[in-house]
């Protein structure tokens, strides 16, 4: 008999995200083309949330979301990393269409 399989849960405002793979080299609004060893400080990042706990109130599985990668807990799951933080440590959500949004879109 092989090994069972257990479903993760989050707990309380816990959210799980997987974070976005940005490509090598980025480009800037004018065409620079920025390598990927330059390091950028305190850069938010997109990710989908791929799990949330019962008293997350706004972010449910599938929204993307945008946060700060650093001072997370990250975590492995069948060889891909997810970062695990509460739902307050989220800074936006991407949605459809809001009536009270930024105007911007992805």
């Amino acid at each position: 008999m092989g090994d069972p399989k257990f479903e993760i849960q989050m707990l309380h405002d816990r959210v799980m995200v997987k974070v976005e793979q940005e490509s090598e080299e980025r480009r800037s609004t004018a065409g620079i083309v920025i390598p990927a060893t330059v390091k950028m400080a305190n850069r938010l990042v997109w990710g989908e949330v791929c799990g949330a706990g019962a008293n997350a109130r706004t972010v449910k599985v599938g929204d993307k979301v945008l946060f700060n990668p650093e001072d997370q807990y990250e975590v492995e799951v069948h060889g891909q990393i997810y970062l695990v933080m509460r739902e307050r440590d989220l800074h936006a959500i991407a949605t459809p269409q809001t009536d009270n949004g930024t105007g911007l879109y992805l």
